[in-house]
């Protein structure tokens, strides 16, 4: 994409304006999503402190959403990785703890893919768009389709408090459900470890050791692709 309009310490105004929207549009939706399954389904702390919302303001973390993704994109990180404020939900009021908590968790990812389907079909409409916008809108629609696909696979990695590590842990039996549970607390150590850490020990060792982020892009390639082809744009 070619960069137009002022530059902010190394990153066009244009960039920016295509980046911001669709980024928090799919952190909105996601949150909002889980504190709504969540109400639907028996507990009501979402709801009562008011994070069942489309409201941004309502679920971005200074630090985990802006200034921390600002940095990384900034420094030209290998990869970009942030965090909204999370809906607090209390497992126990749910109906059937165990089980609803996969659906609370995977409310989440399925919206994300939702928006990201959404993204994908409304590439057919960009001839209705006025042509000093068009270039705009189409590119506004290519990065709520990355991110909404990224948000949803590297959501869904089984390490709690990921949506994917709630999930494993409600579906898998008690032996292999209660450590893994007991890993939430450590748990966005051990992603910054595995995001991190670990490729830098790899190439200290001539070695290969960035292994989520490579299963994340991979994953998120091949989602990419059904999306498009599923919605006829390939």
């Amino acid at each position: 994409m070619k960069a137009r309009g002022r530059r902010l310490s190394g990153i066009s105004l244009y960039t920016l304006s295509v980046w911001v929207l669709p980024l928090v549009i799919a952190i909105t939706f996601h949150e909002a999503a889980h504190g709504f399954v969540a109400h639907r389904l028996g507990d009501n702390t979402a709801w009562q402190l008011g994070r069942v919302s489309f409201n941004p303001l309502k679920h971005i973390d200074p630090f985990g959403t802006v200034i921390l993704p600002g940095i990384l994109l900034l420094t030209h990180a290998p990869f970009l990785f942030g965090y909204a404020k999370p809906v607090p939900v209390n497992f126990r009021n749910l109906s059937h703890p165990r089980i609803d908590m996969v659906w609370v968790a995977l409310a989440g990812p399925v919206t994300n893919i939702l928006l990201a389907l959404l993204a994908a079909l409304a590439f057919h409409g960009l001839g209705l768009i006025p042509d000093n916008s068009v270039q705009w809108v189409a590119d506004n629609l290519k990065n709520a389709l990355i991110i909404n696909v990224i948000l949803a696979v590297f959501n869904m990695l089984p390490i709690p408090p990921l949506d994917g590590g709630r999930v494993a842990v409600g579906l898998l039996p008690n032996g292999l459900a209660v450590p893994l549970s007991r890993l939430e607390p450590y748990g966005l150590l051990i992603l910054v470890g595995v995001l991190l850490l670990l490729p830098m020990l790899g190439s200290q060792l001539g070695l290969n050791l960035d292994v989520i982020s490579t299963i994340v892009r991979t994953v998120t390639g091949f989602v990419i692709q059904l999306l498009l082809l599923v919605t006829g744009n390939l």
